[in-house]
């Protein structure tokens, strides 16, 4: 996953604090990952350079979702409960 400077998170973070607050399910935050996802379509054009753009985005996302926090979740629980 590319990680982007310190400045440019801040030009972020305060905007998804407040969407992250708002969000109580798997539907809104669907909802929100694809409505930013046609958005930045909306205002960059749409290509199929574009539209693989925020598909990868979502699909390395996933991936670093996996990664980061729950296959150290499912180790905790091996830890806890046994393997299977």
């Amino acid at each position: 996953m590319p990680y982007i400077t310190t400045d440019r998170r801040e030009a972020f973070d305060e905007a998804i604090d407040k969407l992250a607050v708002q969000v109580q399910n798997e539907g809104e935050l669907n909802y929100c990952i694809y409505k930013l996802s046609r958005r930045i379509i909306d205002r960059i054009g749409e290509s199929y350079s574009n539209l693989s753009m925020c598909s990868s985005a979502m699909e390395h996302a996933k991936l670093e979702w996996y990664r980061k926090q729950l296959s150290p979740y499912e180790d905790q629980k091996i830890k806890e409960n046994g393997d299977i």
